[in-house]
């Protein structure tokens, strides 16, 4: 295990079941992730979601993001819809509450099936018993889209500063063990708060180093 100060503002290339190991205990104020959804996804473009067709990640992940968790502190995360039940087990399994679940309401369609697909959906996920901040922020949020050109699944920075603003306090550490293009990071940034971000994809780190260092 490491000193928090090795890992704070730092893109780490790596898979987060090895690096979450570590991270001292209790040591981070906030997550905020984008994990694998577990449907296989293939784009258009034939690229493809590292992960996305395995669960071996689930478990081990969160339960070390519940010990690097200070006590009484929050964690943000999407999920694919269709395997809640894999995600709830093991989120509860691990000792965390589902406490808000989260939408974010998307301006085109993202997938056509047995209906039109024009939203994301998250869970808020609590450690102990974290105050309520003063202003919390509602739970359907604002989206923008991307186009996804840096990742298969791009998350906008503006989907991710509300809940970073009110989970966490300037200056906190934002964890972030999925980290994609880096967009976790560049929100802590703009919300004056401090990160530390993991990929196992040397060319996302890449791209989130070059997304963190251009502010």
């Amino acid at each position: 295990m490491k000193p928090i100060e090795s890992f704070i503002n730092q893109v780490i290339h790596g898979d987060c079941v090895s690096v979450l190991p570590l991270i001292p205990s209790e040591s981070v104020d906030f997550v905020c992730t984008d994990p694998p959804y577990l449907v296989n996804y293939r784009p258009r473009d034939g690229r493809k979601c590292s992960g996305d067709d395995s669960d071996y990640w689930l478990e081990p992940s969160f339960r070390d993001l519940y010990r690097v968790l200070k006590q009484n502190s929050l964690c943000v995360t999407f999920y694919g819809w269709p395997w809640i039940d894999r995600f709830m087990a093991v989120w509860k399994e691990c000792g965390f509450r589902p406490v808000s679940h989260l939408t974010w309401v998307k301006s085109h369609c993202s997938r056509e099936g047995y209906s039109r697909s024009f939203h994301e959906v998250g869970f808020l996920l609590a450690k102990g018993r974290p105050p309520k901040p003063l202003r919390p922020p509602p739970d359907v949020l604002p989206w923008e889209y991307t186009g996804n050109k840096l990742h298969t699944n791009q998350k906008p920075v503006l989907a991710l500063t509300p809940l970073i603003e009110a989970y966490s306090k300037p200056g906190g550490i934002v964890l972030d063990p999925f980290t994609g293009c880096g967009s976790t990071g560049v929100a802590a940034r703009q919300c004056n708060r401090r990160f530390i971000l993991i990929d196992k994809v040397w060319q996302h780190c890449s791209t989130a180093t070059r997304q963190v260092t251009a502010l």
